[in-house]
């Protein structure tokens, strides 16, 4: 029989007891002489964030396009992306979850669409980072087939036909999918990427899988004028005919929709990946996060990939959103503290399918950060202390139960060592 640890004595919201994977009591638990104690005085416990949308191999190529728009800045960085081996993407996956879970994350997205050679032991791959780290994993199963010859944006030679990537999808779900740990996403691009029957096909294999969707949508005006062009139609109109409105999809950025279109968005229940810092580091928008929220969709938070934000962490992104949405309404009761943790949780986790994580109750998975807190003692209210005060990493985190860092280490992984790797394969990526 497993035995009880118990999380006593944080400033907020007390003790927590966690057995057999789950949360099974909040406040002033009594002793027991089998419990494992772990102190936590002076420090803050909340759920895990979840991180609803990244691409981990852009790792590889982080600090570089510094001066571009979304357009420009994938045109530089496509062909290097075809140069991505098998080994470039795991030692990749291995730091940006590593750091992911420094952040506070025990849950991330991954949206993975380059697929050089069509080798896709690349989903095998960061599915075996996410295990070695210890993080649950939304794998997105990304695909591009719509190439510069035939009028898309990504050069030809790192596109798929829609029969590979259908199989592919199909084999990648036999393989790796458990639901709980590793969970697989059918995920097309882009629109400017990838053609109306992949979307099609996509939506179709999905729902017979039971899987989720998800692609990227209304991040540019860019990619607005690209649709108006090319389909006569606005990019929320676009997928919507083709089957993808609905509560098992979620977009990522969301930053160019009008009213009517998040009033639909809302009203099917569709989710919404803000990614706050990658936006304003592409100049893309700012997502209107208020907007949606009222309308009733689940709103998440992204950090995208970190060669748009180099940062690559979960936690600032909470500052960014409600920063961001202030800015953006001119009203500082736009988002609260609160409400940003509640994105950066089981809004975020909604988003994903899983309404029963990104929460501190009992019942509810034991995915746990613990934030050391005595630096902010000032501020009296937990949320306002990890979203205004400074930037922090985790003490602990625990993923169903299970240690990912403690003490400030990973349990599983040595960070410095695994940067390491990562320059060798970076620089040799350029070279």
């Amino acid at each position: 029989m497993a035995r009880r640890t118990v999380f006593r004595g944080a400033r907020w919201p007390g003790d927590i007891a966690i057995e057999n994977g789950r949360i099974v009591a909040i406040g002033e638990i009594e002793s027991s002489a089998d419990d494992i104690v772990v102190s936590c005085h002076g420090d803050i416990i909340t759920a895990g964030l979840v991180n609803t949308h990244h691409h981990l191999y852009q790792w590889m190529t982080r600090g570089r396009a510094t001066g571009c728009d979304l357009f420009s800045w994938l045109t530089e960085l496509y062909p290097v992306w075809g140069r991505l081996s098998v080994e470039d993407v795991s030692v990749a996956a291995l730091v940006g979850l590593s750091e992911l879970a420094m952040s506070g994350a025990t849950t991330v997205s991954d949206h993975h669409y380059v697929v050089p050679g069509g080798d896709d032991s690349v989903f095998d791959a960061i599915a075996a980072a996410a295990r070695q780290v210890g993080v649950r994993l939304h794998l997105s199963r990304g695909s591009m087939d719509l190439g510069e010859s035939a009028g898309g944006l990504p050069p030809d030679s790192i596109v798929e036909s829609i029969d590979a990537i259908l199989a592919s999808t199909e084999a990648v779900f036999s393989r790796l999918h458990d639901g709980e740990r590793v969970t697989v996403v059918v995920a097309p691009c882009s629109p400017f990427s990838v053609t109306t029957d992949l979307m099609r096909e996509s939506a179709a294999l999905a729902r017979s899988l039971g899987l989720r969707l998800h692609t990227h949508l209304a991040e540019t005006l860019e990619e607005e004028r690209d649709c108006l062009a090319r389909f006569g139609r606005r990019p929320l109109e676009l997928v919507e005919d083709l089957g993808w409105l609905g509560d098992d999809v979620w977009f990522a950025h969301g930053i160019h929709f009008d009213a009517s279109e998040v009033r639909r968005i809302g009203g099917a229940g569709t989710g919404v990946a803000h990614c706050p810092s990658s936006n304003a580091r592409l100049a893309a928008g700012i997502c209107p996060v208020r907007d949606l929220l009222d309308a009733g969709a689940p709103v998440g938070l992204g950090v995208d990939g970190p060669a748009s934000n180099e940062m690559g962490v979960l936690l600032p992104e909470l500052r960014q959103a409600l920063y961001f949405a202030r800015q953006r309404s001119g009203r500082p009761d736009a988002l609260s503290s609160a409400e940003a943790f509640e994105l950066g949780t089981f809004r975020g986790a909604t988003c994903l399918g899983r309404p029963d994580l990104g929460r501190l109750e009992v019942g509810a998975p034991a995915d746990l950060a613990v934030w050391p807190a005595q630096d902010v003692t000032d501020i009296r209210d937990a949320a306002d202390a990890l979203v205004l005060g400074p930037d922090r990493r985790v003490r602990h985190l625990v993923v169903a139960g299970e240690d990912v860092v403690r003490d400030g280490a990973l349990v599983n992984v040595d960070l410095a060592t695994a940067h390491a790797d990562l320059a060798r394969h970076a620089e040799g990526l350029w070279d």
